[in-house]
């Protein structure tokens, strides 16, 4: 396997032909996770979609957390290969699995054995309690392979390779929904069954794709040697990925704490706004993957001097995103409905995520700003700027504009939703000024050379 460089020739064929299987991949991640809401809504109880729902949600923050810890890899593999320093990329590759194979651990351990406190703090309703400690319970246990998996896509993204990630993804999707309707459908285990078929899938997905590893020629040197805890290395890795990290556990608590507003109105607007997040990890899905895509072709473009060339790959970004957006804030406001069906059978629940859905309409078209921008910033190392507009959006903009919002009588979901596209549009004012304020310095320090 060669690397696949991203900075020669033309730009928008290898942005591209990186970015359409990060796309495919979050699909399948998406379905993945959405199977679980999806089956149980069809054949299960409100209170059991609340459950997965409020579960689901906790699972997606945790993930947020590793896979930002794990861009710091990516970063700066993807530098080191633009630099040409393919042993050095050997050993970080090396530092990273160990590191990241005791953090999986540690975590897997303590939300397992937390999730009924975990369930309390999120005000999860009475009748859909009991379910949502189990769900948490054993997604939580299972918490190191999806560290694994994550890192195993940290990696290759770093390496300009995102095809084996869309692999692994492939076999757990697949897994998942026969796993799902086995335990859900055929033999009723409700929530604890869909947390089980996402354990189960994670796991044999993991364990495919290190065999598969195994038997590839990697475009670095790399020995079992360099498995070990590198400090200079780790270092580096966090310095990259702990911003990101704390910037996505922050996010990820701001969308918790509007689930618990949430889950206070009862069990019928939990499972109404958790089918709409399911939702909304699909139409989210076009600039989450050039967020992922742009972090890696900055990262190599920046290790080889060429920013010009990761600018270009910016505004192609930013642009097709865009467009795919607009059409995706129109099928969600007019037809969110008809989303929100495919994961619940009961009326009420489906008005109601549709209600919280139409204020996600006006984040289609704000997130490929800032999720193109954040992705640039990534891969030059600025994950510093990153964290710090991630956490005033979260904290200064959107918990408290749902807690407002939420006090307006009579309480309307699309009004606490509206919490989400005012925290992106000063997300994107933060990121577009930053970008002309570094573009100035620059330009002043060119000039006066």
């Amino acid at each position: 396997m060669s690397v696949n460089s991203l900075t020669e020739g033309s730009i928008l064929k290898p942005l591209m032909k990186f970015a359409v299987p990060v796309i495919i991949a979050l699909i399948l991640q998406s379905l993945y996770g959405a199977v679980d809401l999806m089956v149980v809504g069809q054949f299960a109880t409100s209170g059991e979609v609340s459950a997965v729902a409020t579960g689901s949600q906790i699972m997606h923050t945790l993930t947020q957390v590793v896979a930002g810890l794990s861009m710091g890899t990516t970063i700066l593999i993807g530098q080191q290969l633009g630099e040409g320093k393919r042993r050095e990329a050997g050993k970080t590759v090396g530092a990273s699995i160990a590191f990241f194979a005791v953090f999986g651990i540690i975590l897997s351990v303590a939300v397992g054995l937390n999730a009924s406190g975990i369930s309390t703090l999120m005000n999860a309703p009475v009748e859909a309690f009991d379910q949502t400690v189990s769900y948490v319970t054993i997604c939580g246990f299972g918490l190191v392979f999806i560290t694994a998996y994550n890192l195993l896509g940290s990696l290759f993204r770093g390496l300009g390779n995102s095809k084996l990630p869309l692999f692994s993804v492939a076999i757990a999707a697949v897994i998942n929904i026969f796993a799902d309707l086995l335990f859900v459908a055929v033999f009723h285990m409700g929530a604890m069954g869909a947390a089980f078929a996402t354990v189960i899938s994670q796991t044999v997905s993991v364990l495919i794709s290190f065999v598969i590893i195994g038997r590839i020629e990697l475009p670095f040197t790399f020995e079992k040697k360099d498995i070990r805890f590198d400090g200079s290395i780790i270092r580096r890795i966090v310095g990259f990925g702990a911003p990101l990290a704390l910037a996505d556990l922050l996010v990820g608590m701001s969308f918790l704490i509007i689930g618990a507003i949430v889950n206070s109105l009862g069990v019928i607007a939990s499972a109404g706004v958790g089918v709409a997040e399911k939702v909304c990890s699909f139409i989210m899905l076009v600039p989450s993957a050039f967020s992922q895509s742009m972090a890696a072709f900055v990262a190599q473009n920046y290790g080889a001097g060429k920013m010009d060339r990761a600018h270009k790959g910016l505004a192609y970004g930013i642009g097709i995103s865009f467009a795919i957006g607009v059409v995706m804030a129109w099928s969600s406001f007019f037809h969110g409905d008809l989303m929100c069906r495919l994961f619940a059978s009961d009326e009420a629940v489906i008005l109601s995520g549709w209600e919280y859905l139409k204020a996600y309409s006006i984040d289609c078209m704000l997130t490929p700003f800032f999720f193109c921008l954040t992705g640039y910033f990534n891969g030059c190392g600025d994950t510093k700027f990153v964290m710090v507009q991630n956490l005033f959006g979260a904290i200064c903009i959107r918990v408290p504009v749902s807690w407002f919002m939420a006090q307006i009588t009579p309480v309307s979901l699309f009004r606490i939703g509206l919490a989400t596209p005012s925290s992106s549009l000063v997300q994107c004012v933060l990121c577009i000024g930053y970008l002309f304020l570094v573009s100035m310095k620059k330009e002043k320090k060119r000039v006066s050379a």
